[in-house]
């Protein structure tokens, strides 16, 4: 890799851990498929054992760009004739000189309110940051000084805990939710000489299934709002997918990119993908950004036990 390349890669990760409301969370253009990993209030908010897979390419061709994977589950059960979820997130990124890793373990509490329900979740988990400092590259000369203090050499990592909290409400026509995810601000220190936080986050998302009358098209609008309290970043979009098996759609993110999206679900199995077209200076060194997801969902009988029971023949 040229230096050139790696000066631009430190630029990139300091701009991104400096201000930004992606600071930490991935972003993720295909968020209505993915709603735990931005609430925990969402974990088994279906009838159905979820299963999903992501990854993302984040501004394509630009050296030290965002890339993430993530896998997650979540599904519901019953205990004490009360309606419970549980889910697990693991993801994966790499910006820049920085790769970050994060595991989360989520519970939600389920409560019937008017004609839907109602999600309560809680998230706790570990962060681990490392940062390659072996790649960095100070250039040689009377404006530069070789060493600083401020700048590892050599390969450092940390860890910290975190948590999040989340309510998550999904009726027949419409869902909605409320999550704020590190509410610790976790602060991960490197060889007790350097650190880092992942700054509190707070997330708004809500969508709609509105039928199209005597027609087999749904219209499924959605709307993310993403804030550090200093930023704020709006998305909003819809797809129309027909017959429950194919969809196609479009979105905006306000003053940063349009996102077109395409996917199919059968049998339980869906497969999605979206690209990100820039719309912000930011395109002149990058043909965009692509997500694709799969996943698998299987229904579960939570309900009574059959009643129609019998002994083995071998014992009557």
């Amino acid at each position: 890799m040229s230096r050139i390349k790696i000066i631009l890669i430190v630029i990139i990760a300091l701009c991104i851990y400096k201000e930004g409301y992606a600071q930490y969370d991935a972003q993720l253009s295909q968020y209505w498929a993915l709603p735990t990993y931005y609430n925990p209030g969402a974990a088994g908010s279906t009838d159905k054992l979820n299963i999903r897979a992501a990854t993302r390419q984040q501004w394509v061709k630009m050296p030290g760009a965002p890339k993430t994977f993530l896998i997650m589950g979540d599904m519901p059960f019953k205990l004490f004739k009360q309606q419970h979820g549980v889910g697990a997130v693991i993801s994966s990124e790499k910006i820049g000189l920085f790769s970050n890793t994060a595991l989360g373990i989520q519970y939600s509490f389920k409560v019937k309110l008017l004609g839907g329900q109602l999600g309560l979740g809680l998230q706790f988990g570990l962060i681990n940051q490392v940062f390659n400092g072996s790649e960095v590259y100070i250039p040689e000369s009377e404006y530069h000084t070789q060493t600083d203090d401020g700048i590892p050499t050599t390969e450092v990592k940390g860890m910290a805990f975190d948590m999040g909290f989340g309510v998550h409400y999904t009726h027949k026509y419409f869902w909605t939710g409320f999550s704020a995810m590190h509410l610790t601000s976790p602060k991960i220190t490197f060889d007790e000489k350097y650190e880092t936080y992942v700054p509190s986050s707070f997330y708004f998302t809500a969508g709609g299934n509105i039928p199209f009358k005597n027609s087999l098209f749904i219209l499924q609008p959605s709307l993310l709002l993403k804030t550090v309290v200093k930023r704020i970043q709006v998305e909003f979009g819809a797809i129309v997918k027909y017959n429950k098996f194919i969809w196609g759609g479009l979105s905006y993110r306000v003053n940063d990119a349009l996102i077109f999206s395409l996917g199919g679900e059968w049998k339980g199995v869906m497969l999605g993908y979206s690209y990100d077209y820039s719309l912000s200076d930011i395109v002149k060194v990058t043909s965009g950004s692509h997500e694709v997801f799969v996943g698998y969902s299987m229904k579960l009988d939570l309900g009574k036990k059959t009643k129609n029971k019998h002994k083995s023949i071998r014992i009557l």
